[in-house]
């Protein structure tokens, strides 16, 4: 597995690779803008060369965009869901231009108009946002949730529904966060565990759908849905869980970003003790 982390675009997003050099990573996520705001700048040309040669330079690949938390492509206030719809064409064209293969986003939620209703909702959003959006490269992974309140895509079926609906397919996927997974009541904290929940999501939605990791242990226990992310190792999934997925042969490929905890030395400490698995050093 290709590990690295979510970087910083302070000062930037042509900033972010030597960022991502400083912490040692492969691979990097980033925001394309302030993730708590519509407000969203167009990548002129000159930030996208810098951008790619300082990649280059790096030998790092930028792997994904991180949609902004504000979209909620589930919702059923229409202000809301065709601002999300436009934020999200946005994010695909950002990414193209950046030479980004995938943008992430989470679900959403129904915020109480029933699973159903949402995951239609998401459905029909999705469809329209590759309508608007001027992309024709970038791939759209919905994220695995932990299922807090009335958010969406907790569950392997839900995010199945929703990718059907698109008809779509062909620029979809799924990323995979541990912590989200663990906290909806998936159990991975063994190898037979772990592949136990493989088996599911193949047999649920397929695992060629299955794009990118992202690496967080949970601060909080199994199926309680609440979305604490915890340094590796330190939560309750435990390093088990984490060793077996950096050596599984069929995600050798794909990469793993850490969100947390978020500064350069945090991140080289824990991309350090993933290495160190993929090495078969014992912690």
């Amino acid at each position: 597995m290709r590990l690295g982390a979510h970087v910083s675009i302070k000062g930037g997003i042509e900033n972010s690779p030597y960022y991502g050099k400083l912490a040692t990573c492969e691979v990097i996520q980033i925001f394309s803008k302030n993730q708590l705001q519509w407000n969203s700048k167009d990548i002129d040309l000159s930030t996208s060369l810098n951008f790619k040669n300082k990649c280059k330079e790096y030998n790092i690949e930028p792997l994904s965009i991180h949609a902004s938390y504000l979209i909620n492509l589930a919702s059923p206030n229409k202000d809301l869901q065709e601002q999300s719809i436009t934020d999200l064409a946005k994010e695909l064209e950002k990414a193209d231009e950046l030479g980004i293969r995938y943008v992430v986003v989470h679900p959403g939620a129904h915020m109480g108009e029933g699973d159903i209703n949402g995951i239609k909702r998401v459905g029909n959003a999705i469809k329209e946002v590759f309508k608007r959006s001027n992309s024709k490269r970038s791939i759209l992974l919905l994220e695995t949730t932990a299922g807090e309140g009335s958010v969406l895509g907790y569950r392997f079926e839900q995010l199945r529904d929703m990718l059907d609906l698109t008809n779509n397919t062909s620029r979809m996927g799924v990323c995979f966060d541990t912590c989200h997974v663990f906290a909806a009541g998936y159990d991975i904290r063994t190898e037979d565990s772990f592949e136990n929940v493989l088996y599911d999501f193949n047999k649920k939605i397929g695992l060629k759908y299955l794009n990118l990791f992202h690496l967080n242990d949970s601060k909080r226990d199994l199926g309680e849905r609440l979305d604490r992310h915890e340094e590796i190792g330190l939560g309750k999934i435990g390093i088990n869980a984490f060793k077996f997925l950096v050596n599984y042969n069929l995600f050798s490929s794909l990469g793993g970003i850490l969100e947390i905890p978020g500064d350069i030395d945090g991140y080289k400490r824990n991309l350090s003790i993933l290495r160190r698995l993929i090495d078969g050093e014992n912690l």
